[in-house]
Formats: structure tokens, sequence, C-alpha cells
């Protein structure tokens, strides 16, 4: 079949997904035929397009004439036949196999020899239904992601049946429309998708078993990852019912524990409960379609909160490294007299140079005046002995995230902290529960897991064992008040929530790339592009370091024993050989030592 032109395209299905592609084909200068039984959907979209393209008027994108052209551009119908003149057919219905399968035969029927037909599918083989139609070769998978006029990235989907005519055609038309179209093979989810929606189901199972509220977990990982949305926030976006039904199809192919449907996503299907086009899902939303958090009435959580924080004067920081100066540039900005308290007088004095070298780019950056930064240096005792924090009430540590360097260090700190100091670590996968079992007073010990660049990242988890004081947890969530913190509460078990959910993404992508489904280059730009995250995990995991990466990974996996967690070969392969990622110069790629 010759690469036919798509200038005119039908859009079978006006839900929120199909009004966005037929809004981003009618501003390209697209005939746009929409098609929905309900006239009401069709109604809805001809609004949407209404007010979408007047914002864009009132921001200067679109004079009044263009928008004009645009909402001509756009017909609605009620009735397949309709698409008899498109070049293109894009269908978006509800995610059914039979629907689905239904539409594509019908359109068989209704359209043009040359005509391709695209399914907007994220979950089903595309195999399967091209071969299951009349004319094969001209039915492949285009998928765009939510919200379509803003998401760049578009999956091409191709089977061993389609004709790469139409691939081509479907390709060009993706890049005319200003997105960035990466093909991928046949299996349920994708690239994007097969990463994301793993993901979003291990947020709503650490959700359902109480480990974490809802808008901790979805707070973490914005704060914690720089993600433009938290998982249960998406996953009433996406639609709850979306989501199961691709997990469903993700799980029928892998048979992977980490893909099974959480339960509480059939709930919530089963009560309509379905995200924000129902008005509820995880959250309570002011109407059906509105993006406008309610309050619910959700029982307060019954905690420790009653119980009065103990007094913080001073700060001790344990440690040498970026973490430890990094923290400690976080208290003595805040106002905390501060020990940095390291292994030697050279080394904390170098902790100390390292704050100080912190504080004058921010100087220079504007970002705070000079004599801040004299004040803040000034509060920063720099100290070669642990003795130093004799009199601190609340000494974090920051060292080393191997166990015995830490339990080490807290029997230490137990010998030398006053009664009544709060102890606390900031390891990142590591059980605080057994740095306070290497006290004489587990209850003053608690975990305060701050981000790397600690002074620019605002998360801290904050990591309560089953010995904690209620006082202490109380005293630490003020402290981070105090210095400009978001503190989200979560228990002490492998990875806490940031980590818990990153890393078995990650180690999804390498899987990924290990069976040769897509290179890296295409995984990074479908996570960016189609996700909104701020790196791809490629260009993530080179930057935490593939040595850090792989004991994360390991951790997690002894904990919960999962066999969708164990680390994937190749990660293991690249650190056996030195390939650490950025620090080395050579992790997944390859980088300019300086």
């Amino acid at each position: 079949m010759d690469r036919p032109t798509l200038s005119t395209v039908a859009v079978i299905g006006l839900g929120t997904m199909g009004t966005g592609i037929a809004e981003v084909l009618a501003r390209a200068g697209r005939e746009v035929i929409g098609i929905d039984p309900d006239t009401e959907a069709a109604r809805r979209a001809v609004a949407a397009l209404e007010a979408s393209t007047a914002r864009a008027v009132e921001r200067e994108r679109l004079t009044e004439g263009e928008r004009q052209d645009v909402l001509a551009r756009f017909r609605t119908y009620g009735d397949l036949q309709a698409a008899a003149e498109a070049d293109l057919a894009i269908e978006v219905v509800p995610e059914e196999y039979a629907l689905k399968h239904r539409v594509i035969g019908e359109l068989d029927g209704v359209l043009k020899p040359s005509a391709i037909v695209a399914t907007g599918t994220n979950a089903l083989s595309v195999t399967r239904l091209a071969a299951d139609s009349a004319h094969p070769e001209r039915v492949l998978g285009m998928h765009f992601f939510n919200p379509a006029p803003a998401m760049r990235l578009v999956e091409v989907v191709s089977s061993v049946l389609t004709s790469p005519e139409a691939v081509a055609a479907v390709t060009g038309l993706a890049r005319e429309l200003g997105k960035e179209p990466i093909a991928v093979g046949d299996r349920p989810g994708f690239v994007a998708d097969g990463l994301l929606f793993g993901y979003l189901n291990q947020a709503a199972a650490m959700y359902e078993s109480r480990y974490a509220t809802r808008e901790d977990i979805d707070a973490a990982m914005r704060l914690g990852c720089g993600l433009p949305m938290g998982p249960l926030a998406l996953l009433d976006l996406i639609g709850v019912d979306t989501a199961r039904t691709v997990l469903e199809a993700m799980y029928a192919e892998s048979r992977d524990r980490l893909h099974a449907p959480a339960p509480i996503l059939g709930q919530l299907t089963a009560a309509g409960l379905t995200g924000r086009k129902a008005g509820r899902g995880f959250y309570t939303y002011e109407a059906p379609g509105s993006a406008t958090v309610v309050p619910d009435a959700l029982t307060p959580r019954a905690d420790e909160r009653a119980a009065g924080p103990r007094t913080v004067r001073s700060v001790g920081v344990a440690g040498s490294g970026t973490m430890a100066s990094g923290i400690a540039e976080v208290f003595a900005k805040a106002g905390y007299p501060v020990v940095l308290a390291a292994r030697s007088d050279g080394k904390a004095e170098k902790a100390r140079e390292a704050v100080a070298a912190s504080l004058a780019r921010s100087v220079k950056k504007g970002r705070m005046t000079e004599e801040a930064r004299r004040e803040a240096l000034a509060r920063i005792t720099p100290a070669g002995s642990l003795s130093a924090l004799a009199e601190v009430d609340l000494a974090v540590e920051a060292v080393a995230e191997d166990l015995q360097v830490k339990k080490d260090l807290f029997a230490a700190l137990d010998e030398v902290c006053r009664p009544g100091a709060v102890l606390a670590t900031t390891t990142s996968s590591l059980p605080v529960v057994a740095c306070a079992r290497a006290t004489s007073r587990p209850q003053d010990v608690i975990g305060m897991h701050f981000f790397n660049p600690a002074p620019a990242m605002k998360l801290v988890e904050v990591v309560r064992t089953v010995l904690t004081a209620d006082d202490v947890h109380a005293t630490v969530r003020e402290v981070c008040a105090a210095v400009r913190k978001h503190p989200v509460d979560c228990g002490d078990r492998a990875g806490f929530i940031v980590n818990a959910l990153l890393f078995p993404y990650l180690n999804n992508a390498v899987r990924m790339v290990e069976e040769h489904y897509a290179d890296m280059d295409a995984v990074d730009a479908a996570m960016k592009l189609g996700g909104g995250y701020p790196m791809g995990p490629f260009e993530l995991l080179d930057v935490v370091g593939l040595d850090v990466s792989l004991a994360i990974e390991r951790v997690l996996h002894q904990e919960f024993r999962e066999p969708g967690l164990a680390p994937a070969p190749l990660l293991e392969h690249l650190v056996a050989a030195g390939c650490l990622g950025r620090k080395t110069g050579r992790g997944f790629r390859e980088y300019t030592r300086r």
C-alpha cells in the first residue's frame, strides 16, 4: 500500500483522551471527524475544545481567527458511517477487547481501502486486533498520553502484520503534530505504561496496607523524585478502572506479582469510585471530572500527635560526606547551632569547607545575602570526635550506608549524648530498629531520611520503629517544619516510601533493555515525554550510582522476597565491571571525565 496523506482523521470515542487527540489534530490543521454515540460526550468534547482554544487566545497563542478555524475543523457525529472519508481512524473507546474489535470490524466496512486504523489501546494486543480484522496490514497502535495536547510522546505500535507504509505514515503524522514518536513492540503497557503501571500498583498496595497515608505517599514521590504528580492522584486521573485493566493485561503476560492488581483497585472499581471522572477515587473531588480535591470522611489517623515535642536548641551531625555537610547546612541556615563531627579534625574541617563553598554559591546566585552566609557558617563548629556531641539535643547520623558502621556509631552516640537527646539516622534502606537496638535507649531513635542534595530537596521521610517514643516522633516533625522541609511518615521497612516505589521501577527499566524490547534512549525519552519525569530511568541510575542502586535493590528483594524485585543481571554485571555511573565516567552510558 502507498503511503497515504493523512489530512482527514476520524477519532472514535470522545472521552478525555479522544477529545485531547481531536484538539491536537484540529490545531495542527487536520480535518477531524469526532464520533461518539453518546450525544452528551460529543457536546462535552466541543465545549472542551471551545474552552481550550479560548484560553489559547487569552494567552496569545492563537488569534481569534485561528481559533475559529480550529473549531470549524472539528465536527461531531454519532455514527461510524461518518468516517467514510477519513484517511486515518483512531479508536479510543474503553479498554475492552470485544468493544475495540467490534469498532475496528465496523470500520473495515466503512473506510476507504487506503485508510489506516489506529487503536489507542495501552493494554490489549495490537496483533490480535489486527489479525481479527479484515485488513490487518493497515491496523497498528497509536498510543497518546494524557493530557494529549501537553504530552509529547506517541508510542507507535506495529505488529508483524502491519505494512511499513502505514507505520511510516503514522510516524510522520506524529512528528507533524509536534510529538515525539517512538516505535515499540506489541506487549501490554508498551514502554512508558509498562514501567509506570507497576509503580502505580505498588503505591496502591502501599496505601492499602496502611503503611503511609495517601497524602504522604503522593508528597514523597513529588518532592523526593521531582515527579509532576503523586501516584495515587495519577491513578485517579487515569481512572482506577482503566489502571486495573492495564495491570490485568500486563499480569496475564508477565505473571509478575508486581503487576497483579492491588485488591483496592478492584474494590474501588466495583464501588464505582473510579477517580476524577466519578468524583471520587483515592481522593474525593468537588464534582465528577473536577481536579479540585475536597475533604472526605476518612477517619483521622490515630497517632502520636497529642504528645508534645522535646525542645531542640542545638544539633549534631555525625559524618563528613556530601550528606553530612548538606544536612549541617540545612540546620545552620535555619538558625540552629551545629556541631559537625567526623573521625578527625581534618575531615570535619573539610566538611565545613564544603558547606562554605555551597553557601558561597547561594550568595553568587542571589539566594542569600553575604551577611546570612557568614551567620550560617559561624553556627557550624567542626569537631574531630563524637564527644563534641555530648550536649546536643538532636544528633543526626550521616555516615556510610553500612549497617555495622551505623550500629557502631549509634552505640558510640549512646555513650556520648546526654539523656533525652533524639538520635536520628539518615539511612535510605537499612532497618532503623537495628540502629535503635544498638543503644540502651531505643525509644529515642528515629529515622530522618533527607534526600540528596539536602539543601535543595524538600522531602524528609520520618521513620518510626515499633520502639520509637511518641514525643521523639513529634520532635522530628517539628524540627522538619523549622528547617522548611516536608515530613512524611512511614514505618521501618526496606526502602520506606520513595525507594520502595522508585527502585523496582528502575529495575524494570533495566529488564526491558535486557530483553531487547527497547533501547535506553527510547526508554528514557518515553518516561520524560510520556510520564513527565525529570529524568529517564537510565539517566537517574547513572546519577544515583549503579552500586548504590544495586545495594538498595538487594535490600528490597531480601525484605519482600518478590521474584520481580531481584536485581536485573545487567545491573549486577555493570557493577562487577566497575561501571558505576557518572562518578566513574561510565555506567549505562559513558561520560567525559572533568
